[in-house]
């Protein structure tokens, strides 16, 4: 099969498959979300940050560039730049993700003076579907580098997406959204994702000497989700046994990114 097929398959998977595991999440009872939300998101930090660390960094700096291998500073320089790019992007309140109703954000206590529920909703859904373009353009640039850093990369997509739309369907339901709506919407955001990856596709495939650096910027991208966005609610829950559960999650995460990357290689 080729490239593409497999590129549109796993886009499709991170993105949408993830609004409807998030949809069928909502409908349990309350007190079970709140138990198992926290899980979810320590199990994506380590899922992310393996990711990371143990895939694309390796494959960016073993990747072929314009002139043979890429010089380490560079790729170090383009993760710095590729940090300090997403934290500016959040400050334009469009890439936050939210894992609660009333996220500091989107949520109708966060926004500014003169803006409503409804906004909230607008901003959550002009802010997935950025976010899912670019995740499509990671998971493109993932498989046109390597096939199992591909898939790797696409576990990590839909293991933080999961917690992702679970916040933002609490958000649009509280906006005013009814579920169909909200169900709707967010699967139309998903589909982002693989708009990302098909463009990115035609674009990277004739443009390998950039390949190393688009890597890095990926795992920038989830350096920062997992360290700005992520860990900080872990905090909330200081007692010992909330950190030891943290840590088995995280590192499970790790282990299931180490695994998959290790047995399909």
């Amino acid at each position: 099969m080729s490239l593409l097929f497999w590129i549109v398959l796993f886009c499709l998977l991170g993105g949408v498959l993830s609004v409807l595991a998030a949809a069928v999440f909502l409908v349990l009872p309350g007190g079970w979300r709140e138990r198992l939300l926290p899980h979810f998101i320590s199990f994506a930090i380590g899922a992310l940050l393996g990711a990371a660390f143990l895939g694309l960094l390796p494959h960016a700096m073993a990747a072929p560039g314009t002139v043979g291998a890429p010089d380490a500073h560079d790729v170090m320089l383009a993760v710095l730049l590729g940090v300090l790019g997403f934290f500016l992007l959040e400050k334009t309140v469009l890439w936050r993700h939210c894992h609660s109703r009333d996220c500091e954000a989107h949520g109708a206590e966060g926004l500014p003076v003169g803006t409503g529920a409804q906004a909230a909703g607008t901003l959550i859904l002009l802010g997935d579907a950025l976010h899912n373009f670019v995740d499509g353009v990671l998971i493109a640039a993932a498989f046109l580098s390597d096939f199992h850093l591909g898939v790797v990369t696409a576990l990590a997509v839909a293991a933080h997406e999961i917690p992702q739309e679970v916040g933002d369907f609490a958000v649009l339901l509280y906006s005013g959204f009814s579920r169909g709506r909200a169900l709707l919407y967010n699967l139309l955001s998903s589909l982002a994702t693989l708009g990302g990856g098909v463009l990115a596709y035609l674009a990277l495939e004739s443009l390998h000497g950039v390949l190393p650096y688009v890597l890095a910027v990926a795992a920038a991208s989830f350096i920062y989700i997992a360290v700005a966005d992520l860990i900080p609610g872990l905090h909330r829950r200081p007692e010992p046994s909330a950190t030891l559960r943290q840590l088995l999650l995280i590192a499970a995460g790790v282990g299931v990114i180490y695994i998959v990357h290790s047995t399909i290689h």
